[in-house]
């Protein structure tokens, strides 16, 4: 089941979006959920229940670019289309990794062919992704693929990611647990994702740029997980 919102002003313009989508499903036999809003901010409130939004430029409340921008701030893998007579947003789009662009009026022909790549994209999220109490800032979904290692301080964990760094409250033996294989241990405070190792120098670990300490006692076993990481083609 895929959970879509439609984020519109205009009824009419609601309503063929739906019935483009209701078509679609019914052809392809795949099962959807639509929601539709006529406010950015109420979509907003409950955005996280959705894995593709279609989204007006034109709104009464805040500007469908605004509200994008807000939407990533705590969702970074929800699949985003906008719907607009203006064209000049395109570029501005890019910003806020917008799939792509639907301009109205809306021809169904032209309409599946984006949603297709947006079905796609939001099939292969959610199986690779984390669900995070952030520390004051309510809950973000994080894409795996995307940590790059994560870091202890206490009982704060940071997660330092291609798209900024995130803390939540925990224990890096929970984490390690959550994320599962391709992620190790250098010492007690730092768990690293493999694939973002450049090299190994001594007791030094560099990940994307950054040095981090491998402890003596993890050395070996830090050592065997990445040969038998990089040796499997990882």
């Amino acid at each position: 089941m895929i959970n879509i919102a439609i984020v519109e002003d205009d009824e009419n313009d609601a309503k063929l979006l739906e019935s483009c989508l209701i078509r679609y499903f019914e052809e392809s036999g795949e099962k959807c959920s639509i929601s539709k809003f006529n406010s950015a901010q109420t979509f907003l409130v409950v955005s996280k229940r959705f894995s593709i939004v279609f989204m007006d430029i034109e709104l009464p409340d805040m500007d469908g670019m605004t509200a994008a921008e807000k939407l990533r701030q705590t969702d970074e893998n929800i699949v985003l289309i906008f719907v607009t007579n203006m064209a000049q947003f395109a570029i501005r789009g890019y910003m806020v990794d917008a799939l792509d662009f639907i301009v109205k009026p809306v021809v169904y022909e032209d309409f599946i062919v984006k949603l297709r790549k947006a079905v796609a994209r939001a099939s292969g999220f959610g199986q690779h992704e984390v669900t995070v109490n952030l520390l004051g800032e309510g809950v973000k979904r994080i894409n795996i693929s995307s940590i790059r290692y994560v870091e202890v301080i206490g009982h704060t964990l940071s997660y330092h990611t291609d798209g900024g760094t995130y803390q939540v409250y925990g224990t890096l033996k929970n984490c390690e647990e959550l994320l599962g294989s391709g992620f190790v241990r250098c010492n007690n405070c730092y768990l690293v994702n493999l694939r973002y190792v450049y090299s190994v120098k001594g007791y030094t670990v560099y990940v994307d740029g950054e040095e981090l300490k491998i402890s003596q006692p993890r050395k070996k076993a830090f050592m065997k997980a990445l040969n038998n990481f990089l040796g499997s083609g990882g």
